[in-house]
């Protein structure tokens, strides 16, 4: 059986605001045949490129090329090679804030989802900004300032858009947009892929389809060329549990009909009602966080692999190794 890299992040005890819930990143080599399980990388933010309190520090969603990944953290990229994990670059910028997506471009820059700021970029490897997209196709600096270090800053939100991944098909550039439930065009803003139904994330290239997740446990088949909703598949039908899947993120496709997609045991966050009452929100906190591997075609759960225990919480972006 292959294996995987899943990247992410270790959770910290008792802590409940989504922008401080994470003590450092985390790579996993998972061989779920095997029940196997290597630890190949955590890392930690060094202070001067985080907030002075409480920061939270994950691996984000990865983008593996040429035997490199590529990865960031809330305000980071780093660049290591493979198998080795041999740290080769790095770059942080003062406008990086809950960075959620680092890839590659065919020319040899990068694209970098900067989700704080709600905006996309693409910037050479040495960090000269190239285009500036804003999601919702606005300045950008009107709400945001080009002089603060918005690594310092511990969050921006309620962010208007929180986009999450960014692909291509052809050449144009594409993100996919949380809250919004859907993907732009950046290159061409007419263009849209609806989907709807639920908070999406991902975005996968494979063959004459894309693939995206929904938080609820569904993966979303559309067309390449018609940029419409071709299937919706909802896991939570082929797996054999009454308790919520967890939050739903993570897709790594196998072929047309096989996908890995991953859960994360996400603690509900506290809110403060107006008399002073706290109470828990959010669903997501039933199941461990592992990867599951399920058959479309079929409807049916093939494997699990759990990865708790190995101080993974929380599951960004899955990769074969």
């Amino acid at each position: 059986m292959e294996k995987y890299y899943v990247v992410g992040a270790q959770q910290k005890n008792g802590v409940y605001k989504d922008w401080e819930q994470y003590q450092k990143g985390v790579i996993l080599k998972v061989s779920p045949g095997h029940n196997l399980i290597e630890k190949c990388i955590e890392y930690i933010s060094p202070p001067e490129v985080i907030p002075q309190k409480s920061p939270s520090i994950s691996f984000t969603a990865a983008t593996i090329e040429n035997n490199h990944l590529y990865v960031g953290t809330q305000t980071e990229i780093l660049v290591y090679t493979l198998p080795n994990f041999q740290k080769v670059g790095y770059l942080s910028l003062p406008c990086f804030n809950d960075i959620h997506h680092v890839s590659p471009t065919s020319e040899g820059n990068l694209f970098v989802v900067n989700t704080g700021l709600d905006m996309v970029l693409e910037i050479t490897p040495i960090g000269k900004i190239l285009n500036e997209w804003h999601v919702f196709g606005e300045n950008i600096w009107r709400k945001f300032s080009r002089t603060i270090d918005y690594r310092k800053v511990a969050t921006t939100k309620p962010h208007q858009s929180h986009p999450n991944f960014v692909f291509q098909i052809g050449k144009d550039i594409w993100a996919t947009r949380c809250l919004q439930e859907d993907a732009i065009c950046l290159t061409e803003p007419k263009k849209q892929i609806q989907i709807g139904g639920e908070k999406v994330h991902d975005g996968i290239v494979f063959g004459d389809s894309i693939y995206f997740t929904q938080v609820n446990g569904q993966v979303v088949r559309v067309d390449i060329h018609t940029l419409r909703v071709k299937q919706v598949f909802n896991l939570n039908n082929y797996t054999n549990t009454n308790k919520n899947l967890g939050w739903c993120r993570g897709i790594n496709v196998l072929d047309e009909h096989k996908v890995i997609v991953g859960f994360s045991r996400i603690r509900p966050s506290k809110k403060f009602k107006e008399d002073g009452t706290i109470i828990m929100e959010g669903e997501y906190g039933s199941l461990p966080t592992r990867i599951a591997c399920y058959d479309l075609k079929h409807g049916k759960l093939l494997w699990e692999q759990q990865l708790e225990e190995y101080n993974l919480n929380a599951i960004y972006s899955i990769h074969k190794a």
